[in-house]
């Protein structure tokens, strides 16, 4: 894995051990609270953020909307267990994947199922950037209206 994957890589990494952290403090029935209607729950966007790493790896390899119907329909979690474990597991694959990348491959421009087109590089920014947006708005809902502050580190 080139240099600025590694980097990418970290900063993935920290994402993750800040998500791990606060899913350890939260019990399955947390999972439950809603604290916008019509908006994710905690357990919907904790599952979401589970599979941003192998949902997006198959986006940049040009998936097609069918294909990520058929893959998010095919993921159930409903325990912070589940949640955490397919975290971690995605994570592996979406680094497994880049490391078979060439240089080449990571500058070639894919096009996803809506119409954006990035390197795979570009991809791998974008899904650090997801992360980090998902992992944001987890941590405003559990402070700002669930009064609970994980006080994890969000940041290095």
């Amino acid at each position: 894995m080139n240099l600025y994957c590694q980097g990418a890589f970290h900063q993935l990494e920290v994402v993750i051990a800040s998500l791990s952290e606060i899913i350890g403090q939260l019990k399955d029935e947390d999972l439950f609270f809603r604290p916008t209607q019509e908006k994710f729950s905690i357990g919907e966007i904790l599952t979401h953020l589970a599979i941003i790493p192998a949902a997006d790896g198959k986006v940049l390899e040009e998936a097609t909307e069918e294909d990520m119907i058929a893959f998010y329909s095919s993921v159930t979690l409903t325990t912070t267990s589940e949640i955490s474990e397919t975290l971690y597991e995605h994570f592996a694959l979406l680094k497994t994947q880049f490391e078979s990348y060439t240089e080449q491959h990571l500058f070639t421009q894919t096009t996803s199922w809506w119409g954006v087109t990035y390197t795979r590089y570009e991809w791998l920014l974008e899904i650090i950037a997801h992360m980090y947006h998902h992992r944001g708005q987890l941590h405003a809902m559990l402070v700002h209206t669930y009064n609970k502050d994980p006080e994890v580190l969000l940041f290095e």
